[in-house]
């Protein structure tokens, strides 16, 4: 996992409070002072959740570093249906942060269109907690962020430009269900597919029970009319210092987090999954008589959460011996 270190820093240090004229038609937003924001990520990846090919070792399920911004609707740090950047590429499929982190200072620089970065620390299994604080700006009022589902071939959760401002007041909580995104850029499967790029490129697109369509999708429950959600984001706005807010630099390591293992989740019905029937065996019998013959097939996916359970193995019927003895 890449880290920022001092170049976050120094990006904080360019970015944080840009106040020049937004090139874009924001919605207006006349709340006043900037508003202070605690940011709770919760995953919620659960084998119960999420039977189907749970990764439990090399590596298990976890998170990545959650990276997001402040920003004004200038800037668009990724967006369903439309193509992922270089940067955010680099980010969901391997947790490096260095150009996506460029791509947010080129838009700080050039539009202004983004107040400050932040970033929380990597949560190392599926359920457990990450938080940070962040600030808002009138003229930047949007909060997006990703965080990578580790393992996957491109596959992430996150928020699109959440505005956490209304008319001339700020909202005091939001609390979101986040669901696995694609970014169009690897064309894997499961959560440990091989690298396998997309070309040409595909755009963002949500992954649900159904979507894509194909049983070796790690997603691909078809008995569920949705996915329960993967994780949650909480933002809870903060009491007023008298003291001017310095956002804290993305430190993507170095930082605790909270494991909760505790967490509610769900029961998703995992289904058996059985291959196809093999060809008939030989037909055995004596001489005169009908024989039998058998053909078998096997499990390919243990049923989980009371699934439907596996039908028999193996089938036998009446034949007349070929070779009879």
């Amino acid at each position: 996992m890449a880290l920022c270190g001092a170049v976050c820093t120094l990006l904080l240090a360019s970015l944080g409070y840009a106040t020049g004229q937004l090139l874009g038609r924001d919605s207006v937003c006349t709340a006043w002072p900037p508003a202070r924001y605690s940011l709770t990520f919760t995953g919620k990846w659960s084998q119960t959740a999420f039977p189907k090919q749970y990764p439990l070792f090399r590596p298990p399920a976890q998170w990545s570093s959650l990276l997001g911004a402040a920003h004004s609707s200038d800037y668009t740090m990724w967006r369903r249906n439309e193509y992922a950047s270089n940067g955010l590429r680099e980010f969901v499929e391997r947790g490096e942060a260095w150009a996506l982190m460029k791509e947010v200072e080129a838009a700080g620089e050039k539009l202004q269109s983004v107040h400050a970065v932040f970033s929380a620390p990597a949560v190392p299994s599926g359920t457990g907690q990450t938080a940070l604080e962040l600030e808002v700006h009138p003229r930047h009022t949007l909060v997006s962020f990703v965080v990578r589902i580790v393992p996957s071939p491109d596959w992430f959760v996150g928020v699109d430009s959440l505005d956490l401002c209304e008319g001339s007041r700020w909202k005091e909580q939001v609390a979101l269900d986040l669901y696995p995104h694609d970014a169009g850029t690897d064309s894997g499967f499961t959560f440990s597919s091989p690298n396998f790029a997309t070309i040409p490129q595909d755009t963002v697109t949500e992954i649900t029970s159904s979507s894509p369509s194909h049983p070796a999708n790690s997603f691909y429950y078809p008995r569920l009319k949705s996915l329960p959600p993967m994780a949650r984001v909480t933002l809870v706005r903060l009491q007023q210092s008298t003291r001017a807010f310095v956002p804290p630099a993305p430190d993507l390591a170095s930082r605790s987090n909270e494991i909760t293992d505790s967490l509610s989740v769900p029961e998703t019905p995992l289904d058996c999954e059985v291959s196809l029937w093999s060809s008939w065996g030989l037909c055995r019998g004596p001489c005169g008589k009908l024989g039998t013959k058998v053909r078998t097939r096997y499990i390919r996916m243990q049923p989980a959460n009371n699934g439907t359970p596996c039908p028999a193995l193996e089938e036998e019927t009446e034949c007349v011996p070929d070779n009879c003895v």
